[in-house]
């Protein structure tokens, strides 16, 4: 009788938690993405990143004013409808959101990064292993990679700006290496997070702002066809595909150009609008 009793107890903490995260769960649009290829829904997370959740309906609904590349006048239409996915690179990503169709287009704006760099562990790794060797989310294939990427940033955060002082500081610039994590040198490149979010990793199936860099997010956005641990604090991960992967997959095997990674025959976004039935 005590086990049960103890197993009731653990039952009654445990039942009202799950009915909360399905609660939250529920406050999260869906949109659906009706492509040339099909139709994919997507459960937008609109507690971890609710800018970027803003913006991206506004786009897609007509409700969020941006500058037309064509007229350049200020205007308010549905954004996405008749845009094409201008890359698409197999098992990577699939990006769409280019009013141009060239990867360079934008809405006229700007907007940060919606990243809690904590809850995705980038506080607890490392630039380097115990072999000296750089963490593989860096990408670091060379000496100039890891200068541009580390170095030269750390150098910026220090206050250096000759070699000189490098010389003279090079105890100083080897113990913060030594001991830096992903997530300083990731804000000594100009990224800044915040805690306040849950952020969610860019596995596979997410969708994810594409951007040039720390705080440059705009219309374009990607979904993932692969867990890419490499981008994690890099992009803001707002949604995530809950039906229609298939259809993802079937744009991703489309024949590319082999310069530029675009469809050889556009695959269009016909229209993006939230829906209110869940899928």
């Amino acid at each position: 009788m005590i086990r049960i009793a103890k197993l009731l107890a653990v039952l009654c903490v445990c039942v009202p938690a799950v009915a909360a995260e399905q609660a939250e769960a529920a406050k999260d649009p869906n949109c659906l993405i009706k492509t040339s290829k099909g139709d994919i829904v997507v459960r937008l997370f609109a507690q971890e990143a609710p800018k970027t959740v803003e913006n991206f309906i506004g786009l897609a609904e007509g409700t969020k004013e941006f500058t037309d590349p064509n007229s350049q006048q200020k205007v308010k239409k549905p954004f996405y409808d008749g845009l094409i996915f201008h890359r698409v690179i197999q098992n990577f990503m699939i990006q769409g959101g280019c009013p141009e169709g060239t990867g360079r287009g934008s809405p006229g704006y700007r907007f940060e990064d919606e990243i809690n760099a904590k809850s995705l562990g980038l506080d607890q790794l490392k630039v380097l292993d115990a072999q000296g060797r750089p963490h593989a989310w860096l990408s670091v294939r060379s000496q100039e990679d890891f200068n541009n990427s580390v170095l030269r940033p750390l150098f910026r955060a220090m206050g250096i700006t000759s070699n000189e002082e490098v010389q003279a500081r090079q105890q100083d610039i080897s113990e913060k290496v030594k001991g830096m994590t992903l997530k300083e040198a990731y804000e000594n490149l100009g990224y800044k997070y915040n805690d306040a979010l849950q952020s969610h990793p860019p596995t596979r199936g997410v969708l994810a702002m594409a951007n040039a860099g720390p705080g440059t997010n705009g219309s374009q956005f990607f979904i993932n066809l692969v867990d890419t641990p490499w981008l994690t604090g890099k992009h803001t991960v707002f949604g995530e595909v809950v039906k229609g992967m298939e259809v993802v997959d079937a744009i991703a095997a489309v024949p590319v150009s082999p310069g530029d990674n675009k469809p050889l025959e556009p695959v269009r976004v016909l229209s993006i609008r939230t829906i209110k039935e869940q899928p």
